[in-house]
């Protein structure tokens, strides 16, 4: 099993009250959690992350217990050592694309030598095409360029599993899918667990190998979500 997430949280805000009842299992290397804004995607992926707590729950990524309530278990989000890529990319501005990129490398978990570390920058800006822009800073790049950025960010720490928030939302249409196609090959490559979301239907027919719908905070049946587009 590679994905067993059931995770329970309240959230409130003055009078205002969301909770969180999401449980799931799943063998794929690429699912893909799928619903409207507002069903409590992005809170799941960022308690998957350990960006936040769940209240009680359990979370285990490819066999390895992250978080569980009942046994106390409670992993920091550097322990988990999974990759999160957030919607907006959160890269730096002040930063060339290749300082971006080795910035993950001081913040993984390995200590990797002066050498390793500049080895390891460079095979992912080779792999995403982004040598000629190595020394841009991000208002000197395209769009698709700031996603591989993000990405080769995102693997350069060799993470154990890939978290993605809405990756293709910032993209016009042409570039969503030559980027789809990319990410579903280097997955494949990389034989990487991917947990990705999404209220887009595309993504799901181009990514996904299994589909955990949400609404209103909940896991449910995806021909209710679906019959709603």
């Amino acid at each position: 099993m590679i994905w067993d997430l059931s995770l329970q949280k309240t959230l409130r805000q003055g009078d205002s009250r969301f909770d969180v009842d999401v449980s799931f299992q799943s063998s794929a290397q690429r699912v893909v959690l799928f619903g409207p804004s507002g069903a409590g995607k992005t809170l799941t992926l960022k308690m998957v992350a350990g960006i936040l707590a769940p209240d009680r729950g359990r979370i285990a990524v490819a066999g390895r217990v992250l978080f569980d309530s009942e046994r106390g278990v409670r992993t920091t989000a550097q322990q988990r050592h999974l990759a999160y890529m957030f919607q907006d990319y959160a890269l730096f501005p002040h930063l060339t694309v290749r300082q971006n990129v080795a910035f993950a490398v001081r913040q993984g978990l390995r200590n990797p030598s002066k050498d390793e570390a500049n080895t390891d920058v460079d095979r992912w800006l080779t792999s995403f095409g982004l040598n000629a822009v190595a020394g841009h800073h991000l208002h000197q790049i395209s769009g698709g360029q700031r996603q591989r950025t993000a990405l080769a960010r995102a693997l350069v720490s060799r993470p154990t599993a890939l978290l993605l928030d809405e990756p293709f939302a910032a993209l016009d249409k042409g570039l969503r899918q030559r980027l789809r196609d990319e990410l579903k090959d280097l997955q494949a490559e990389l034989q990487l667990p991917l947990l990705l979301i999404t209220h887009d239907d595309d993504d799901v027919r181009h990514l996904a190998q299994d589909v955990v719908c949400l609404d209103a905070g909940r896991t449910v049946a995806c021909g209710t979500v679906l019959a709603s587009r």
